[in-house]
């Protein structure tokens, strides 16, 4: 594929959002497509799979805030008119006002800072989306790959290890990423000695463009793989065991190196990201990296003061409630909280509730009418100084 070909694709149109989408609307309009042209999900359906494979090219892209400027910067330049049929159009240049003429050995990347071998201008905006250098190819590094996983509350507080079964573009198993049949391997492209670029003459300019012989890699194979077709990258199904560190929060995505989608004929893989949903916990609720909980108590546990046992994320514990203790007052447990990645632990948030009876008789009656009696003798009054009185 050359470069015009290349540049020429509307990777904003393959996502569906427009040229000045924002970062966060192009990874929504990729994950919605992803899920729903994803092979597991369209099995046997060739569209879907081209249109998946379109899906995340354009991803690969736009995503990523470098490639993405130069993805629009030498699209800008296509469009102009700067790379017309016989070179630059414009004023200054062959064809343009300025008149300006070169000599046949001029090249299109001396305008943008260094010839076609140089480091910088044109080679380096386009070396950038072909995921190479201006001086040698590099080989096209494999997309991202998203996935979401549901957990108990409890396994993400104290962190889990988790299989996570996923169908994606993977190293080919035959011949382990090289695209070469066993016992083969690619032999460097003669035509542009390995460095993937070679340089054309249009006109009065020449200009560099990734070798068509070995489109851009700078190696051939003679002997491709036949069960990846060369390309060193099959779809398969496999099983990834996720790390899930201790106190993973509701939403939080987990990056998992080089488990992505396999580079092509052994470039490095991408990365897989892991978006954790947590299960709400019938006791617990959580504020940072402290747990609360609420625990009940009488009223002549509240006024006299107790010691009740209370549940924490491996046992339980007991917790004192002192004399006078109010409704909704707060007892706050040191190291029983959400665990760190230090080892250290946020704190338990114990929340007293004091329960009121409703269908009190015999003595209990009697004895909750004679304290009332003795409250009204001491002088207590709870409303005194309320705002209300």
């Amino acid at each position: 594929m050359s470069q015009r070909e290349w540049i020429e694709k509307d990777f904003y149109a393959d996502l569906g959002v427009s040229s000045d989408a924002t970062q966060d609307d192009i990874k929504k309009a990729y994950r919605k497509l992803a899920r729903e042209l994803h092979p597991d999900r369209n099995p046997g359906n060739a569209q879907a799979e081209e249109r998946f494979k379109a899906v995340s090219e354009a991803n690969s892209v736009l995503s990523d805030a470098t490639k993405r400027k130069e993805y629009d910067e030498t699209r800008r330049l296509f469009k102009s008119g700067a790379f017309g049929r016989g070179g630059f159009s414009g004023g200054g240049y062959p064809g343009g006002a300025g008149g300006q003429t070169f000599t046949s050995d001029f090249n299109i990347g001396d305008i943008f800072g260094g010839g076609a071998g140089a480091d910088g201008g044109l080679g380096d905006i386009l070396g950038g989306i072909f995921n190479r250098g201006g001086r040698s190819s590099r080989p096209k590094r494999g997309a991202d790959v998203e996935a979401t996983t549901t957990l108990e509350f409890r396994d993400a507080t104290r962190g889990v290890k988790i299989p996570l079964r996923m169908t994606s573009p993977s190293a080919c198993i035959t011949c382990h990423g090289s695209g070469a049949q066993p016992g083969t391997s690619p032999k460097q492209c003669p035509q542009c000695k390995g460095s993937g670029i070679v340089s054309r003459n249009q006109g009065a300019f020449g200009f560099s463009e990734p070798c068509d012989m070995c489109r851009g890699s700078g190696s051939i194979i003679e002997n491709p793989c036949n069960d990846c077709g060369g390309s060193g990258v099959q779809n398969r199904t496999r099983t990834i065991n996720v790390s899930i560190p201790p106190g993973v929060k509701d939403g939080q995505r987990i990056r998992v190196p080089a488990q992505g989608e396999a580079g092509l004929r052994g470039a490095p893989a991408g990365d897989l990201y892991v978006t954790v949903a947590v299960k709400p916990d019938k006791v617990f609720t959580r504020t940072g990296d402290d747990l609360n909980l609420t625990v009940p108590v009488s009223i002549g546990e509240s006024v006299l003061g107790t010691t009740v046992s209370v549940p924490t994320l491996d046992s339980r514990v007991s917790v004192k409630v002192p004399p006078g203790t109010a409704d909704g007052r707060k007892l706050r447990i040191k190291g029983y909280g959400v665990p760190h990645k230090d080892g250290s632990s946020g704190d338990l948030l114990v929340t007293v509730k004091v329960v009121v009876p409703h269908d009190l008789s015999g003595d209990a009656l009697e004895a909750l009418k004679a304290y009332a009696e003795a409250e009204k003798a001491a002088g207590f009054d709870p409303r005194s100084g309320w705002a209300g009185a």
